[in-house]
């Protein structure tokens, strides 16, 4: 359901993720333990920040070099995980949305690794990882209009050719984002630094774990590992 193009692999050879497929979710406002867990985090993920910047922290860094090597200017374009570190040192609080993003939230903080939730109903076959041709059509949310990634930045690409995500890990679509409505999802955790294969399968662990705890109802599947051999 997830793969990566050959010439993404070549040209990062670093890339690791892990994939959860979880279906029969029942999604909508946080509930309350897990809200509470969620602020928790917010606090130890803060408490680590007031002496190392995101920009320091190795995950954040290897994503900061990817997005430059395919020309996304990365104080410009910052990674998921980045953007939510960023908000939570400036404003010390990232707001609730509801119980699949906040868990999503929760794990990106944590690892700081990107963490995409895409409902599966918006999405069209597998999703591929691949260098846009210019072809492709995004519709950021809040908008009705699509437009067409920049050749050469890296997309997340379903069979029809919808870009479900721009710039790697910068921004799902309009059409990928969970909603009230999802029931089935794909978790996908990512990660290019060194020793990012052991923080990715932590991650995915923990993500798994949530689900079992706050999703019970659902049956959640690790789908394996994507990346180099």
């Amino acid at each position: 359901m997830f793969s990566y193009d050959h010439a993404v692999l070549d040209r990062y050879p670093g890339i690791r993720a892990g994939i959860v497929r979880a279906s029969g979710l029942t999604n909508g406002p946080t509930p309350a333990a897990l809200l509470e867990r969620y602020r928790t985090t917010q606090k130890e993920v803060c408490d680590r920040l007031a002496t190392t910047p995101p920009a320091e922290f190795p995950s954040i860094a290897a994503w900061r070099r990817a997005f430059a090597a395919f020309g996304a200017k990365p104080t410009q374009y910052r990674s998921a995980a980045e953007a939510l570190l960023r908000r939570l040192a400036k404003q010390g609080d990232i707001p609730s949305i509801n119980a699949l993003v906040d868990l999503g939230n929760l794990v990106s903080i944590r690892y700081a690794l990107p963490v995409a939730v895409v409902d599966l109903a918006g999405i069209d076959g597998d999703i591929t990882v691949r260098f846009a041709t210019g072809s492709e059509r995004f519709t950021d949310l809040g908008s009705d209009e699509p437009v067409a990634p920049e050749p050469g930045e890296v997309v997340f690409v379903d069979r029809s050719g919808v870009a479900c995500a721009r710039r790697w890990c910068w921004r799902q679509s309009a059409q990928s984002a969970t909603r009230e409505t999802t029931t089935d999802a794909l978790v996908v955790v990512e990660g290019l630094h060194e020793g990012a294969e052991r923080d990715v399968a932590a991650a995915r662990a923990e993500i798994v774990a949530l689900l079992a705890e706050f999703q019970p109802a659902a049956a959640v599947s690790v789908l394996g590992s994507a990346g180099p051999p």
